[in-house]
């Protein structure tokens, strides 16, 4: 036991930090209906970082990092930009294509370099175990800087994402407030991709917050049902991963499907009752 603290102590900690901000979108996210989000603003901030490794920057230094939230800024404008009060086309739909195209030009930018193949891999499922305090520190000043801006104006984001249209009826500037949502939402993507990669920040993102869901009704127990959920999914994940030799951010995210799945039973025994 020991051991398997000494080795995942930084990462757990680093879940831990990524707890807090993404059970807290997650809500944002699946109110909205807007799920893939995540993942397009996360496949846009790959983009970033792939063009830095074209232009012969390390994946990892601030030249990748500052691509990269300058690519997530734009996908965030563009994801405010199209925010009508009657959407022809689902904004879901608008998302799925940036996160497609996106992925193409990954891919494309990628090939030109002589790891493409090794640096898809590594931005689809990271390396959390290569995770240390510096990493776990700088995350936690991000998240926390953006925490705060969205503790400030909760009124607006909340208002907005439980009804858009009545949000427009008011007079709101839903646009000008999705920027601001879509762009802080934008820099923590960035910053958890680096780190975890898209597939376990996905994890994150909306398995907790969707479990919560399925549980219960008030907004203040979904968030700490989120929080306790992804704090103990994580723990899980990393027992999986350190005593039956698998990978780990694969084993948190498997974790956090069979959680959502007893979830899902709870709250179908519930009915049933």
């Amino acid at each position: 036991m020991q051991e398997f603290l000494g080795v995942m102590l930084w990462p757990f900690l680093a879940c831990l930090v990524l707890t807090g901000i993404h059970a807290y979108l997650g809500l944002h996210v699946i109110q909205r209906e807007v799920i893939f989000v995540d993942l397009a603003l996360a496949q846009i901030a790959a983009l970033g970082a792939g063009l830095a490794l074209l232009f012969g920057h390390d994946g990892h230094d601030a030249w990748a990092y500052g691509m990269s939230l300058v690519f997530t800024v734009c996908g965030a404008a563009v994801f405010a930009l199209t925010r009508f009060r009657k959407q022809r086309i689902p904004q879901e739909a608008l998302i799925g294509i940036v996160y497609a195209v996106s992925a193409a030009a990954l891919v494309m930018v990628l090939s030109r370099t002589g790891e493409g193949d090794e640096h898809i891999r590594q931005m689809l499922v990271g390396n959390i175990l290569l995770t240390g305090p510096h990493e776990v520190l700088k995350m936690l000043a991000i998240y926390s800087a953006v925490g705060v801006v969205h503790f400030i104006f909760r009124g607006p984001f909340f208002r907005i994402s439980a009804d858009p249209q009545g949000a427009f009826r008011e007079g709101l500037n839903v646009r000008g407030w999705d920027f601001l949502f879509y762009a802080t939402f934008g820099i923590v993507v960035t910053c958890s991709v680096h780190v975890a990669g898209v597939l376990l920040v996905f994890a994150y993102l909306v398995v907790p917050a969707a479990a919560a869901v399925l549980i219960t009704e008030d907004i203040r127990k979904r968030l700490f049902l989120g929080w306790t959920i992804a704090a103990i999914v994580s723990l899980a994940g990393m027992a999986v991963s350190y005593f039956l030799d698998y990978p780990t951010g694969a084993s948190v995210v498997c974790v956090f499907g069979v959680t959502l799945a007893l979830a899902g039973v709870l709250k179908g025994l519930r009915r049933t009752a």
